[in-house]
């Protein structure tokens, strides 16, 4: 019997729309130069995207998650100066760099009903890649959907990023269940499905803009069910 529903948020639940990676980096840099870091822009923008790219390779190799204050803080020092990913300064970079990211997540068509009715009958979970927490925190608050779980776990926080096993666990350890009593729902064959499947749950697959159908019929781990749209989660009938 599936007592827990389990939910990816970015893809799944909600939409990012019209989002500029370069205006948010240009916040995050006016941010760090109204605070006294005097940088060439250009300079700046080349060390941070070799930074993140560095980063990038181990998050995804090793499947642990690094927070961008952390890359931050690092491009900040090969720079020429010293901060700590613990300094304000940095801190209010990052957020100002998300302030945009934040303003673009829109829910997705029928979110919030759904969510409503799942919570009546099932404990509600929410897994999140992301690398810095606050973003999914405020986002779910703005979409009117944080207070339905009763486990939110952001990779930022936790340490682990989907599809590592660890995630699941933890959510499965939070939520009181066994991995045959929850289900998850995302949008990424490899995060959420193979994640989630590796663990011994079952598994719904959505589309969204990030991935399609034929991403998750090619995929080598198959959700257990597909769906053609978010709405029709209220459709499928549990184990």
């Amino acid at each position: 019997m599936i007592k827990a529903v389990i939910f990816d948020f970015i893809g799944t639940l909600a939409a990012v729309e019209g989002y500029s990676h370069e205006k948010s980096v240009e916040k995050m840099y006016q941010s760090l130069t109204d605070d006294g870091v005097n940088v060439n822009f250009e300079s700046f923008v080349k060390v941070y995207e070799e930074t993140h790219q560095k980063y990038s390779v181990i998050r995804y190799k090793e499947l642990v998650e690094i927070n961008t204050v952390v890359w931050l803080s690092e491009t900040l020092n090969k720079l020429g100066f010293s901060y700590s990913p613990k300094d304000s300064v940095v801190k209010k970079a990052v957020d100002r760099f998300y302030e945009n990211y934040l303003d673009a997540l829109k829910a997705r068509p029928h979110a919030r009903t759904i969510i409503k009715r799942l919570s009546g009958d099932h404990t509600l979970g929410l897994v999140s890649n992301f690398t810095h927490a606050p973003v999914i925190h405020a986002g779910l608050k703005k979409l009117g959907l944080n207070q339905f779980f009763k486990a939110i776990l952001v990779s930022a926080e936790v340490g682990w990023r989907k599809p590592n096993s660890k995630i699941f666990e933890e959510a499965l350890k939070r939520l009181g269940v066994k991995a045959n009593e929850a289900i998850f729902i995302g949008d990424n064959p490899i995060d959420d499905i193979q994640g989630a499947k590796s663990v011994g749950m079952k598994t719904v697959f959505v589309p969204s803009l990030f991935s399609s159908l034929d991403d998750a019929q090619k995929a080598q781990y198959k959700p257990d069910i597909i769906i053609n749209e978010l709405s029709q989660i209220l459709k499928v009938k549990f184990p």
